[in-house]
């Protein structure tokens, strides 16, 4: 339940003015269908967070267990210094409009999702936590919290949403899984 909790709260938080999220904000602007929309954002994710989530578990079973545990401290306490670093969009990543609401949200998501700070995390939590579906099941439900409501509700919630302050937070849960991490917290796990 803790893989769960923590691979959906930090995507959340580390999702909120992520290139991703704009670009959910211009896909519902552009189209004005929420349901194909939102239904392209949790397809893609799944794909994109699944292939992760299986990077993850493959680099498990290539380093030793202390090694592993380096590599999973330093690469969280970087997501946290990462996090703080603005996201810059795209416009090219929104068209694709010949595919349809769906196809288009499906594609364009997917290809801003390779690389992008929430792949890497999911990438870090299933080494972290060595369970794949939890970890895919919380980052995917994490994306879902972050841009649904950009879907749903667009520019009304763009203005109030202090992006600093949850960047902050989303960047001290990052450095606080990295500083436990480096600590030990995870030898119970085999890391």
């Amino acid at each position: 339940m803790e893989a769960f909790l923590i691979s959906t709260g930090i995507v959340a938080l580390a999702e909120i003015g992520d290139k991703t999220q704009l670009l959910a904000f211009i896909l519902a602007a552009k189209f004005r269908k929420p349901w194909p929309i939102i239904l392209g954002i949790l397809v893609a994710t799944l794909a994109n967070h699944s292939l992760a989530g299986a990077l993850g578990a493959w680099i498990t079973s290539l380093m030793e267990p202390r090694t592993l545990r380096w590599v999973l401290g330093l690469s969280f306490v970087a997501m946290a210094i990462w996090t703080l670093i603005p996201d810059e969009f795209d416009e090219d990543d929104a068209r694709l409009a010949r595919f349809g609401v769906f196809g288009t949200t499906l594609i364009a998501f997917f290809l801003a999702e390779m690389g992008d700070k929430t792949q890497v995390a999911t990438v870090a939590l299933a080494a972290q936590y060595q369970a794949i579906f939890v970890v895919v099941a919380g980052t995917s439900l994490g994306m879902l919290i972050a841009n649904v409501p950009a879907v749903l509700l667009g520019d009304r919630i763009a203005q109030r949403m202090p992006v600093r302050l949850v960047h902050g937070i989303a960047a001290a849960v990052f450095a606080l899984l990295g500083i436990a991490t480096l600590l030990g917290a995870g030898e119970n796990l085999g890391l």
